[in-house]
């Protein structure tokens, strides 16, 4: 078991976050000692032992959050490490976690199921949105010497003794120093800058980074214990820029960067003194416990009698240091899901989970910088960032993995909200501004998003009728938004657009809101935004099987469909049967792609035409998780008694990238990619009507599945009717399964 050390000073320390159970603070975009960088303090509530309550961090700033003049945001980033480490002082452990987070991130660009797909909805004047779309470059380690320091660190490691005696402390870095190194490395390297690169620049320990001067009074990556003003004016990273051509949205020459100092404290690392065991919740999570019962609720220490304080000094002092170890595991601490599992990593000491903490810092910045890369776009009237708004929130779209209790190895919990790739990580939260102008879903904080279309079919009904669809059944996150114009800026709300499946014209239009007549050719009410087309009225002509789909582009420029099979009953149409499909395989839209025999086309023995059988199908499934365990949900309508086979199609090469075989799918449409078929089901029905069927896979094909992101199949129906001269109908759509 690792001893930890919790004498002398840095009892101290922690008897100051006992005051006030540190929050670790958002971004924030300050100009301090002559500097301008978005900021990401520490607790500014430590010594005052205010508890903000759950939800955004005040009641008036989050929905004031805008960027009025629609200045520059990122629409899609480059990413480089860049580790200033001459020392050798930054582990390799670390790297290889924080490289992989930012490769994995990368990789998953698109993904609704972290965080950083929540800053699509914030645009700029030119309506480029923030996406979630970014490319790891890859990292370096930078040996470059550091410069002779001109900042003071308020708060020197203790450091083990060198040979002479003198602590073994590294340096002080001011910003202007950083800015100064990475030009040059920019240049040595040739690398490309701009406003879609973005280069994190880390320090090991010992390196404490400061906006100018330092010192006690100074803005620090480090304070000085026991001062509340040095506390209160320390950080955790920042972001900034480097413009030398003033450009106002930024040019080719401007350098967009983020310093990611070593903030992660030192439990666990013995390559440190033992006076530099120091905790770092404080830039994570503030020690909150978030399973805890109101989520504010901290973990604290347990209160000790003067009469348990003496039963404790009459004990030896290993059974003080045991005693002490254990209360250590009481109070606040961090989380870390990557720490090592069996106590100790590479290096013999079980440091290896503090990377985790650095991994939330860059996560944080990531969103910050594509919203406000300029430190002039996306803010509060505070001058608050992103991450501000929803500051130790770490809710999940699943049970938080792990758990919140402290190792006795490393001192710190396992939780985690996120899983990304094949790793888990302990995440802040992403601000929904969406939630402060719409009430549903209306969740502010928030680990991901979802673009859930849904409606609920009027099935079955008559030719002739009218009958409803209401989209507000959608779960669509990102619903609210602003776009921009040289007149004015505007709000503006997803895109709803239906296709009837009988040949009829599309509806388009926002939502909320319903046109007043239909189709929506008058203006909607205000205050929604014409035209609507939330909720539509629609009547079939002809009585059959039609597809109905419901395509939604939410405002982060995210798109997804879903379609129902509606039933209608009447004389069939005179001439081929409605499909609604503007072509075999077309997104979310069911085609029907061949029927057979000879005898059904006109004038074939002298017969007229003999229709074969109407036959509809659509997935209702969205979660690649739900289907890898459970199977795959269609939805089915025939229009008489038939018999045939469901497949499920995934295209060679995806199947081969995921691993996965199986036979090659036989007469597909000409031009059609080479499938796989990796799921079968039967169907024979005794009548028409409409029903539901699962198809399951293989244990082998699923587990594969499970550890795609995103996954495009396709569904054939082949279904022959009950005549003695059967005919054959083929009807095949796209599936988009997320993880």
């Amino acid at each position: 078991m690792f001893a930890f050390a919790r004498v002398g000073v840095t009892l101290a320390a922690l008897a100051l976050c006992a005051l006030g159970g540190a929050t670790s603070a958002g971004a924030v975009v300050v100009n301090a000692e002559g500097v301008s960088v978005g900021l990401q303090p520490r607790s500014t509530t430590l010594f005052t032992g205010e508890v903000h309550k759950v939800g955004p961090l005040n009641d008036t700033q989050p929905a004031q959050f805008a960027n009025p003049a629609g200045n520059a945001v990122v629409p899609a980033s480059k990413i480089y490490a860049v580790y200033w480490d001459p020392t050798d002082n930054y582990h390799g452990d670390w790297q290889g976690l924080i490289d992989g987070f930012l490769q994995s991130a990368g990789l998953e660009s698109g993904s609704f199921a972290n965080v950083l797909s929540v800053a699509a909805q914030y645009t700029d004047a030119a309506n480029q949105h923030a996406y979630y779309h970014t490319t790891f470059m890859g990292a370096y380690t930078d040996t470059e010497p550091y410069p002779t320091p001109t900042c003071t660190d308020p708060q020197p490691l203790q450091g083990k003794s060198s040979p002479s005696g003198e602590p073994d402390v590294i340096t002080c870095l001011t910003d202007q120093q950083v800015r100064g190194q990475l030009a040059n490395f920019i240049t040595r390297h040739t690398l490309k800058t701009g406003m879609e690169t973005i280069f994190y620049v880390l320090t090991p320990p010992g390196v404490t980074v400061c906006l100018s001067e330092g010192g006690p009074a100074g803005h620090c990556s480090d304070y000085e214990w026991l001062s509340e003003n040095s506390y209160e004016n320390s950080f955790c990273s920042y972001h900034s820029y480097i413009n030398p051509d003033a450009a106002p949205s930024g040019d080719a020459s401007t350098v967009l960067y983020a310093m990611i100092p070593w903030t992660a404290g030192g439990y666990g690392d013995g390559h440190l003194g033992e006076g530099d065991h120091t905790p770092a919740f404080d830039c994570q999570d503030g020690g909150y416990d978030p399973s805890s019962h109101p989520i504010e609720k901290l973990e604290k220490k347990k209160e000790k009698t003067a009469k348990q304080e003496q039963e404790i000094e009459e004990k030896t002092l290993e059974e003080q240091q045991k005693i002490r170890a254990a209360e250590a595991l009481e109070g606040p601490h961090e989380q870390e899901p990557n720490q090592p599992t069996q106590g100790v990593g590479p290096d013999g000491t079980p440091d290896s989970g503090l990377a985790d903490l650095i991994i939330n810092q860059i996560a944080e910045e990531q969103q910050n910088t594509i919203t406000d890369p300029l430190l002039n776009g996306w803010q509060d009237p505070a001058g608050n960032e992103a991450t501000d708004e929803c500051r130790d929130f770490f809710a999940s779209a699943s049970p938080l993995g792990g758990s919140v209790a402290a190792n006795e190895n490393s001192g710190a919990g396992s939780l985690s909200n996120q899983t990304i790739g094949e790793s888990h990580y302990y995440l802040n939260d992403a601000f929904n501004l969406s939630a402060l102008k719409l009430p549903y879903p209306g969740v502010p904080c928030i680990p991901g998003i979802r673009l859930e279309p849904q409606f609920t079919a009027p099935t079955p009904t008559n030719a002739g009728e009218i009958v409803g669809f209401n989209g507000m059944e959608s779960d669509i996150t990102l619903n609210w938004a602003v776009e921009y114009s040289p007149s004015e800026v505007k709000p503006t709300y997803a895109y709803y657009t239906w296709n009837f499946g009988d040949g009829s014209p599309e509806v388009s239009g926002y939502a909320p809101g319903g046109p007043p007549v239909n189709p929506p050719t008058e203006l909607c009410e205000l205050p929604w935004r014409a035209p609507c087309a939330a909720s539509v009225f629609h009547s079939y002509q002809y009585g059959g099987a039609y597809q109905v789909t419901l395509t939604v582009k939410d405002t982060g420029g995210n798109i997804a469909s879903f379609v129902r099979p509606v039933t209608v009953v009447g004389p069939p149409s005179p001439g081929a049967p409605p499909t609604g499909a503007p072509g075999p395989g077309s997104p979310g839209t069911p085609a029907v792609v061949g029927s057979s025999p000879a005898s059904s086309t006109p004038g074939a023995g002298g017969n007229p035409a003999v229709p074969g059988p109407i036959a509809a199908a659509a997935a209702v499934s969205s979660s690649l998780k739900r289907v890898a365990r459970s199977g795959l949900v269609v939805h089915y309508s025939v229009n008489e008694q038939v018999a045939g086979r469901f497949e499920v199609l995934l295209p060679a090469a995806v199947a081969h990238s995921l691993k996965i075989g199986g036979p090659v799918a036989t007469g597909l449409p000409e031009g059609s990619p080479k499938s796989l078929v990796i799921g079968q089901a039967l169907l024979v029905t005794t009548k028409g009507g409409h029903s539901s069927v699962r198809i399951k896979f293989a244990k082998r094909v699923a587990k594969h599945l499970r550890h795609a992101h995103k996954v495009t199949l396709t569904l054939r129906l082949k279904v022959r009717n009950a005549s003695k001269s059967p005919l054959f109908t083929t009807v095949m759509s796209t599936v988009v399964l997320h993880r």
